[in-house]
Parts: structure tokens; C-alpha cells; sequence
């Protein structure tokens, strides 16, 4: 197994441990989406974030063929959309479920980023979004404390 070998698997399988590291601190709150479904939006928005590349490489000098990737982004910032549109329930009285449209949304990025091979920043955002979900979870049950249904 050459090196880009290795890169094709690391990726992805980063990309599913760092949505999993996520999705455990929702388990652990007893969010409809925990473990599995962060993990598989994460190694999701990656695959796809790898698929795009390699087809770009591969159309790379081909005439007529217009080369954007920020289109796959695109793509998987709006198809996330769409899955945590379904995740919000609304109420007359309380809406449910923002908390978890926008984590998987931000679980994508992170897979984006992973796909693009930017650790770094898949890793950074990975602790800001554990440190936003918990502390700022436990801040607002301390000071905002509200009556949930």
C-alpha cells in the first residue's frame, strides 16, 4: 500500500472518528441524533469532498469542461440542509431539534475539511463544537433555565 493509498483511507476514517467524538456528547444527552448519524454525515461530506477532487484531477485539461470545487461545498452545505430541516420539530409553544440541524451541519464542514485534508482545522472545530454543545449547553441550563416539554 503506497502513501495516497494510506490518504484515502485516513481521511474518511478520521472524518468518522471526529463526527463520532461529536455525536457521543449528544448520545450522552439523549439527542435523537448521537453517534451513528454524526458519523455518518461526517464520512459522508468527506467521501464526497474526495470524489470531487479525484473527478476534478481526472477532468483536469479536458476542453469544455468547467472545474469548480467549491461546488461539492455547495452541495453538501445544502443536502445537510435538508436532512436538518427534518431534524427541527416546531410546536405551538417550543421549536426542538436547531441544536441538532446545526450540529450536523457543522459535523459536514468538519468532513469537508477532512476531505480537503485540512486537519488542523477539522480538529479545531471539533473541540469548538464540544466546547459550544457542552459548556454553552451547561451555561444556558444554569443561567436561561426553561421549562421543556
Amino acid at each position: 500500500m503506497d502513501f495516497l493509498d494510506f490518504q484515502i483511507l485516513f481521511r474518511p476514517f478520521l472524518a468518522a472518528i471526529l463526527g463520532a467524538i461529536i455525536g457521543l456528547e449528544r448520545e450522552v444527552k439523549g439527542k435523537e441524533a448521537g453517534l451513528r448519524t454524526y458519523s455518518l454525515v461526517c464520512l459522508g461530506a468527506c467521501v464526497f469532498t474526495i470524489l470531487s477532487f479525484y473527478s476534478l484531477r481526472s477532468l483536469a485539461g479536458e476542453t469544455g469542461v468547467e472545474l469548480d470545487p467549491s461546488r461539492i461545498i455547495q452541495a453538501v452545505a445544502v443536502g445537510i440542509g435538508f436532512i436538518g430541516a427534518g431534524a427541527i420539530l416546531h410546536q405551538k409553544t417550543f421549536v426542538k431539534g436547531l441544536t441538532t440541524a446545526a450540529g450536523l451541519w457543522v459535523v459536514a464542514a468538519i468532513g469537508v475539511a477532512v476531505g480537503m485534508e485540512l486537519y488542523l482545522l477539522a480538529s479545531f472545530s471539533t473541540l469548538l463544537s464540544l466546547l459550544i454543545l457542552a459548556g454553552l449547553g451547561a451555561l444556558e441550563e444554569k443561567f436561561f433555565p426553561e421549562e421543556k416539554p
